[in-house]
Formats: C-alpha cells, sequence, structure tokens
C-alpha cells in the first residue's frame, strides 16, 4: 500500500535545491549529509529545517497518530485501513525517512555549521529544533537511532539509542541551545525573517525550549513526585500567554499550502472528522469549539470537514502551545498534592485554549460554569484534566502520549482484541537497510513493546 502524497510546500522546495532529493528513501540515505555544500546558508537551513519539520508532522506522520488516538475517523482507502489498524511497516516509510532525511538532517547540518562559524543563534535554535523532532519521534517509536545516526557515510549503520537515553539527550540538546541563545556574542548572522516560527526571537525559542523540558518531566511524572515538581520548575521558564505559541504557520499559495488543507483537498472523504471520538465528546458537552474544529459548509461522506482554523491553505501546525502548559501543570500539581494550584492551571487552559481559536468571551463563561471544577478525587481530577487537554490538543501528535499516559478519555479499540495502538511499526526500509540493529529491537507490533513512560 503506497503512502499518501501531499504536494511540497514552498519552504520545502527551497530545500530541494539544497538536498539532492526530497523522494521517499531509505534509512541509509538519511546517513548521507546531503546539506553539506559550504554556499548553503544558515538562513537557509533553518527555513528548511522549521518548514520541513511542520510539514512531516502534520502529513501522514499527524494522519496515523489522529487515526490511533480517535481524534480523527478513517473512512475510506488507506485511511479506513490505518483507522482498524492495518498498517504494515512499509506504510511508515514515509514518515519516518522524512523525519531523519529532510527533518533532523536539516537540524544536524544547521548545528554543524553554525557551531564551525560561531553563530550562536543560529546553533540553539537548531538545538532546540533537533530537541523538539527527537521528541516527537521517541514518543511514537520508542528506540531510535540517534548517537550514531545523521553521519554521512561514516556510519550507515547506526546503532538504538534506547528511548529513557534519548530523553536525556534531548534535555541536554535544550539545555547546550539555551546556553548558545543566552551567549552574549550571538554571532555575526542571526536568525530573521525566515524563522516562521519566531522571527528570531532568541527569549521565545529559550521558553519553546523549557516548554519540550516540561514535555519530557510530565511524561515521566505518573508516580514520581520529582518529575512533577521538575515539570512546573520548566513550566515557569517557559510560556506566559498565547502570544509565546510555537507554531508553523502556511502560506496562501496552493504550492505553500498547509498539510492538513492539501490532504483535504487530494483526499476528501478518506476522513471524517466529525465521526471521531473526539467530536462525540464535544457534542455531548455542547463544546462551543465544535463549530471552530467543523466546518458545517463542507461535507464529507460521513459528516462535516475540518473547520478552517486548522482546515485553511495557511492554517497552523502547533508544535507546542501555551494551554498545553497550563494542562500540564494542573496535573503536576495535583501530583503533587496541590489541589488549589491545580484548578487555577485547570481554569486558565480550557480559557487559553478557547481564547487562542476565537471562541466569544460568554461562551468561554459557560462552558467554565459546567465543566471547570475539578474533581476532589485526585484520579478522578487527573482523568478530567487529561480529557480536556485531548480535546484542547486536536491534531497534535502529543494527544496520543497524554492519552497513552493517562488513558483519558476512555477510548474503544475500533477493531480486534489487542487494544488501540501504543506505538508505531518500524520502518520496512529500515529493516532492510540497518537489519541488524532494528532486529535486535525484538518483535515489534503497534502494541508492543510500550514505551518507558507508559505505565
Amino acid at each position: 500500500m503506497k503512502n499518501v502524497k501531499y504536494i511540497i510546500p514552498t519552504t520545502v522546495l527551497v530545500s530541494m535545491l539544497i538536498i539532492s532529493s526530497c523522494k521517499k528513501s531509505f534509512y541509509t540515505d538519511a546517513n548521507i549529509n546531503h546539506n553539506a555544500p559550504p554556499s548553503v546558508t544558515p538562513a537557509s537551513l533553518l527555513s528548511s529545517a522549521e518548514g520541513e519539520l511542520a510539514y512531516t508532522q502534520g502529513g501522514t506522520f499527524d494522519l496515523f497518530i489522529t487515526l490511533f488516538d480517535q481524534q480523527t475517523q478513517g473512512i475510506g482507502r488507506q485511511s479506513q485501513a490505518y483507522y482498524q489498524y492495518i498498517i504494515t511497516n512499509q506504510d511508515v516509510d514515509d514518515p519516518w525517512s522524512t523525519w531523519y532525511t529532510n527533518v533532523m538532517s536539516s537540524c544536524k547540518d544547521l548545528m554543524t555549521q553554525a557551531d564551525a562559524k560561531g553563530y550562536n543563534a543560529y546553533s540553539g535554535v537548531g538545538r532546540i529544533l533537533m530537541a523538539y523532532s527527537l521528541q516527537v519521534l521517541v514518543d511514537v517509536w520508542g528506540d531510535i537511532p540517534y548517537s550514531q545516526a545523521l553521519q554521512g557515510t561514516s556510519n550507515l549503520y547506526p546503532a538504538y539509542d534506547k528511548a529513557a537515553t534519548l530523553y536525556t539527550t534531548i534535555g541536554g540538546l535544550i539545555d547546550a541551545g539555551i546556553a548558545d541563545l543566552n551567549n552574549a556574542n550571538a554571532g555575526a548572522l542571526v536568525p530573521g525573517n525566515e524563522d516562521i516560527i519566531y522571527g528570531g526571537v532568541a527569549a521565545n525559542w529559550i521558553k519553546f525550549g523549557h516548554a519540550i523540558k516540561a514535555r519530557l518531566a510530565i511524561h515521566q511524572s505518573k508516580g514520581n513526585a520529582a518529575m512533577a515538581t521538575a515539570a512546573l520548575s520548566e513550566i515557569a521558564l517557559s510560556f506566559t500567554s498565547n502570544v509565546d505559541n510555537a507554531q508553523y504557520i502556511f502560506g496562501t499559495t496552493e504550492a505553500s499550502g498547509a498539510p492538513w488543507y492539501q490532504f483535504n483537498e487530494e483526499r476528501g472523504g478518506d476522513v471524517s472528522f466529525t465521526g471521531s471520538t473526539l467530536a462525540t465528546i464535544m457534542a455531548a458537552q455542547s463544546d462551543p469549539r465544535y463549530t471552530v474544529y467543523f466546518d458545517s459548509t463542507f461535507h464529507d461522506v460521513n459528516g462535516v470537514g475540518l473547520g478552517a482554523y486548522y482546515g485553511n491553505i495557511n492554517s497552523p501546525i502547533e508544535l507546542i502551545c501555551y494551554d498545553e502548559l497550563q494542562f500540564m501543570a494542573a496535573e503536576a500539581n495535583l501530583r503533587n498534592g496541590n489541589a488549589a494550584a491545580a484548578q487555577t492551571a485547570f481554569t486558565a487552559a480550557i480559557t487559553a485554549n478557547m481564547q487562542k481559536l476565537g471562541v466569544p468571551a460568554a461562551l468561554i463563561t459557560a462552558y467554565l460554569n459546567v465543566h471547570d471544577t475539578l474533581p476532589a478525587n485526585v484520579n478522578n481530577a487527573i482523568d478530567s484534566v487529561s480529557t480536556q487537554e485531548y480535546l484542547a490538543l486536536y491534531l497534535n501528535p502529543e494527544a496520543f502520549t497524554l492519552w497513552r499516559r493517562t488513558n483519558s478519555p476512555s477510548l474503544t479499540p475500533v477493531t480486534g482484541s489487542n487494544g488501540v495502538p501504543r506505538r508505531l511499526l518500524y520502518a520496512q526500509t529500515e529493516y532492510e537497510r540497518n537489519g541488524a540493529n532494528v532486529s535486535a529491537e525484538g518483535n515489534v507490533t503497534l502494541w508492543a513493546p510500550k514505551l518507558f513512560w507508559d505505565n
């Protein structure tokens, strides 16, 4: 079964001049440094890295994840098969290879060039982008190659690093990146307008780094008060409002349109948005975000289509937003026994999410009046926080991690007796080209082995 293909946005077309080929390739290609020519500027590498990251996250990768966590429903062609857990190793070749070849390769080359020339601001941004990319990959695949990967022909057969070890690696990348960004000597060249995410503002990249570290900690906070405390510490150093949100905004031409927009243009009817578990929960709660998420003027074969906020040609791909951090704070405070602080953060999280989406103030107040109060029982309160966060993390792969960590909301498997999938398979091309190392990971299915934090 072939993977769904998307039109390549302008930012990635730029990267095609840097990378010898954008075609789907096997993993060993990701070990060949395509971005080495000295004429490639840090600005070009940063623009490429950001565009590739956003388009890869929002493309086939996001389709798998949202079908698994039932934020969307597959009703046609490949999407229906994926929704029913009919997935082969070959199906994940495209997202696996593009994360390595297009995203992390660009990040690595940006870091290497910036380090060599003393461009500290670019070095810091490159490390934060690499950290985010690794965090997303680890949380879906678990053990993956990194310490021996992206080394060109020096090592075509990289060993797999343990997921827990990579969490430490991610934290180290962020700490080094923040140090680079705090360096009084930013370098002779600094990021500017090519930085679509933050426009070259170092302070915002530093906040983004702390947000990623907050994710790492909250993922490990179940039964671990120290990790809950660490999450709160990182949150305090991170975003203070929706203005700080880490997101990538796409262009307004067909060639530079957002991935979900392009998917619906090419494959309208493959995915139902109102047929999902998420839509059912929202409808039952008379959630005012329903009309933001879903468009009553566009009907697919099984209901209403994706709303303009996430479905427009220039819609954002959200990496981490302020509302997510407030949901993290609510959970962390509950795990540390501070119910009052948890309630404050919970209210702030729902409010921030609805404000981001443009929900009128009166409707926000009405919703809070019904759904805002946390239960006295800690476990029930965490369920409430997680369910609301699941609704807020619409089309964000972090929702899949949230569900696996908390088992909230309750999801009923679409088919079979194994339950809802808890990870992705490794790519077929990885078995073919790096067989000894991937085979050493053992029998990998959509359900096992679980991630180290999935307990």
